[in-house]
């Protein structure tokens, strides 16, 4: 049997091995103004592990685990000069993990000076308004900083994108408090960290992140990489600006690396946001590549370990997402090191989460029934908390009346209303403005620039109504759209889930309308029990949303 296990058989989402290979632990650096910081101000103390009930698996209870854990720890002050590569034909499996060291995790802190942010980064925060941070920021950005490999889980719209890009700015130029030693020697640093989303919107979204955060002195050090976009020019922008963060999606980033013009060998960081669609046979050559490319640490020893191996151990993998599914655990666990999973107050090792459902002993059906569970409970994860969700029934030719009324009704500034077919979005578009709605639509066979031009204007309030597909349902981020609209039903729970998504962000309150047909009734339902959310029949009156109770009366909600 090979000694390493082929990264194209890792890509097959559901289909990864269920056998783990240990590797050689890297050096983790742990910074010392995390804990006091974290402490400080807090009457009852930060919360732990500990505290919140969690009991680590690497705690031992024998003699025989205890000296293991002592020879292990021993085998870290081994000088690097000492240490023999691993052979071909002779990987040896540890079985000993290291213990998180995630004590002085704030996990509710109330201000980013708690976390252990370099000053320079506080002060943009402060400029752009950010000052309290979100649950699953004062989880991640602590954990981030003490080098862990960590898989984030949160719902849609609670601040993912910061979680990560904030430590990440930290540790890189401009941003950093302490000169690198490229910056002492007066050599332009290297790419230091590559962010892979699967859409342009998405990673046109968070190179803008960046940008506000960087200011318009230091806005070169991010490029985008995103398909629809001249791939000449990105090249020669990657040669004139010497970025330090790149952000693009898997096609161009593996484009351009296969042609020599991207060197991310020496990369840090690797993130790969909203995950669980980076995983689809769609990205599976150009994520195969990415993940072979990306990542051994500056300063690392090119003799110890050959091959992808040692990339693996040396750079830091983030993975982000506002649902789990078993395929993205086990690409953790196989892609990072002793991977934490982060989610809102908790830290826990991805090791304490069981990797497989409910022995199939009762046949496919079983099987089925489980793996439908597992999406509903991935699904539920994902919504914001703070949304009101209806349908109403009308007939298909009265879909955009009706979309009129409740727009009005709620009085939304700021909609997005979702079909399953481009063909049909110009339709609607000109029928919305036949009624006095200013709408526009947003759909991959728009080019870059047109789809620049559009969410810009919408983010302005020059557009009331965005027209879209699936294409919008994640990463879009207005925080301003409080009603979302399907016009058309999601396929599932999941994508119901991240259409809704797009209102209700960062705590705000949001309504979702989904607009159906009579026989279309029964999917609804079934959206409603597998979500576990009431989802109310309405009908809008008199410029009112009238509610239909089950076993009681109507309730109107007007205008607000």
């Amino acid at each position: 049997m090979p000694a390493l296990v082929s990264m194209r058989m890792l890509l097959a989402g559901d289909s990864l091995p269920r056998f783990r290979i240990s590797y050689v632990h890297r050096t983790v650096v742990f910074y010392s103004g995390i804990g006091g910081q974290g402490s400080r101000g807090r009457a009852n103390g930060p919360l732990t592990l500990a505290s919140l009930g969690f009991k680590s698996e690497f705690e031992t209870t024998n003699n025989d685990k205890k000296s293991k854990l002592q020879q292990l720890n021993s085998a870290f002050e081994v000088p690097k000069n000492k240490v023999k590569p691993v052979k071909s034909n002779g990987i040896k499996e540890a079985n000993l993990k290291r213990a998180p060291d995630i004590q002085a995790a704030p996990f509710a802190a109330k201000s980013f000076s708690e976390l252990g942010l370099p000053q320079k980064l506080i002060e943009r925060l402060d400029r752009e308004g950010l000052t309290v941070p979100t649950d699953v920021q004062s989880s991640a950005i602590p954990t981030i900083l003490k080098n862990h490999d960590v898989v984030i889980q949160s719902y849609t719209g609670s601040g993912k994108t910061l979680a990560y890009l904030l430590p990440i700015l930290s540790q890189v130029d401009p941003l950093r408090e302490l000169p690198s030693s490229g910056d002492e020697s007066g050599k332009k640093m290297e790419i230091e960290a590559v962010i892979v989303a699967p859409s342009r919107e998405l990673g046109m979204q968070i190179v803008r992140e960046v940008e506000r955060l960087l200011g318009p002195a230091d806005k070169r050090q991010v490029q985008q990489l995103v398909g629809g976009a001249n791939r000449s020019r990105q090249e020669e922008a990657l040669k004139k600006n010497k970025p330090v963060i790149v952000v693009g999606t898997p096609g161009r980033i593996a484009e351009i690396s296969a042609a020599g013009k991207l060197h991310t060998h020496g990369c840090r960081f690797l993130v790969l946001d909203e995950v669980d669609e980076l995983l689809s046979f769609n990205f599976r050559g150009d994520m195969h590549r990415i993940l072979e490319h990306v990542g051994r640490r500056p300063g690392a020893d090119p003799n110890a370990l050959k091959g992808s191996l040692a990339r693996r151990t040396e750079r830091q993998t983030i993975l982000v997402s506002a649902t789990v599914p078993l395929s993205v655990m086990r690409a953790a666990r196989s892609w990072g090191t002793d991977p934490l999973l982060v989610r809102a107050k908790s830290v826990v090792p991805l090791e304490s989460v069981s990797l497989s459902g409910p022995v199939n002993s009762s046949g496919p059906l079983a099987s089925l029934e489980s793996t439908s569970k597992q999406q509903s409970q991935a699904a539920v994860e994902s919504l914001p908390p703070h949304l009101k969700h209806y349908y109403c029934v009308t007939r298909i030719q009265h879909k955009i009346d009706t979309l009129r009324r409740c727009v009005h009704a709620l009085d939304a500034k700021c909609v997005i209303a979702f079909m399953n077919h481009t063909k049909q979005l110009k339709d609607s578009v000109f029928k919305l403005e036949a009624r006095g709605l200013k709408a526009a639509e947003l759909h991959g066979d728009l080019g870059k620039l047109g789809r620049s031009t559009t969410l810009k204007k919408f983010r302005n309030g020059e557009i009331r109504v965005l027209v879209t597909n699936e294409l919008s349902a994640r990463g879009l981020d207005v925080p301003e759209c409080d009603l979302v609209v399907n016009l058309d039903l999601p396929t599932d729970s999941i994508h119901y889930a991240h259409r809704a998504g797009r209102t209700g962000r960062l705590g705000r309150k949001g309504y979702v309308v989904t607009i159906c047909e009579e026989p279309e009734v029964f999917v609804v339902k079934k959206l409603q029990k597998q979500l576990g959310t009431p989802i109310p029949s309405c009908e809008f009156t008199e410029g009112k949303l009238v509610v239909h109770e089950e076993g009681a009366e109507r309730t109107q909600i007007g205008r607000h």
